[in-house]
C-alpha cells in the first residue's frame, strides 16, 4: 500500500477565508434544498441517459403546448432544466474539491495516528522514564478490547 506523506498547515486566517468562501457559495445559491433520506430514496433521478429524454420532452412541450393541461408550466420545466445544467459543473468542481479535502484530512489523521503509535511504543519500550507509567497505561486503554461476556449459565429446572 502506497502511503502519501503530507507536511502542511493552514493558518487561522486562511481557514477563516476558506470558511467565508464557502459561506459566499451558500449565499449565492440561496435556493439549495436539504433532502431527507426518504425524500432522496423516493425521488426520480435524472442521469446522463435521461438528459436527452428530458430535452426532447421540453422540445415537444414547447412546440405542442395544446395537448398539455393548463396547469402544466413549460417555463418552469425549462427553468428546472436550466438550473440542473448550470449546477452540473459546480457539482463536479465541489465533488473534486471535497475528495481532495477528504483525502488530505484522512492522510493528516493517519500520519498523526502513526506518530502517536510510535510515541506510545517508544514510551512503553523505555520503561519507567520520568514517571510515564500512568500516561502509558492511560494511552494503552485505547487498545483494550472488551471481552465478550459469556452467556450466563441457565440453571436446570
Amino acid at each position: 500500500m502506497t502511503t502519501k506523506s503530507i507536511s502542511a498547515n493552514i493558518s487561522k486566517v486562511d481557514r477563516e477565508m476558506v470558511m467565508q468562501a464557502i459561506a459566499t457559495i451558500k449565499e449565492k445559491l440561496p435556493f439549495l434544498v436539504d433532502l431527507t433520506t426518504e425524500e432522496r430514496r423516493s425521488m426520480l433521478k435524472m442521469g446522463d441517459k435521461s438528459r436527452a429524454f428530458v430535452s426532447k420532452a421540453l422540445e415537444v412541450a414547447t412546440q405542442n403546448p395544446n395537448f398539455l393541461p393548463r396547469s402544466f408550466d413549460v417555463d418552469e420545466m425549462r427553468r428546472d432544466i436550466e438550473l440542473y445544467e448550470a449546477l452540473y459543473p459546480i457539482l463536479l468542481s465541489l465533488t473534486q474539491l471535497q475528495e481532495l479535502v477528504d483525502d488530505t484530512w484522512m492522510t493528516a489523521g493517519s500520519e498523526a495516528y502513526a506518530s502517536a503509535l510510535a510515541v506510545y511504543n517508544y514510551a512503553k519500550a523505555s520503561g519507567d522514564v520520568m514517571g510515564l507509567d500512568a500516561v502509558i497505561d492511560e494511552m494503552g486503554r485505547r487498545f483494550n478490547r472488551r471481552s465478550k461476556k459469556k452467556p450466563s449459565e441457565i440453571p436446570a429446572s
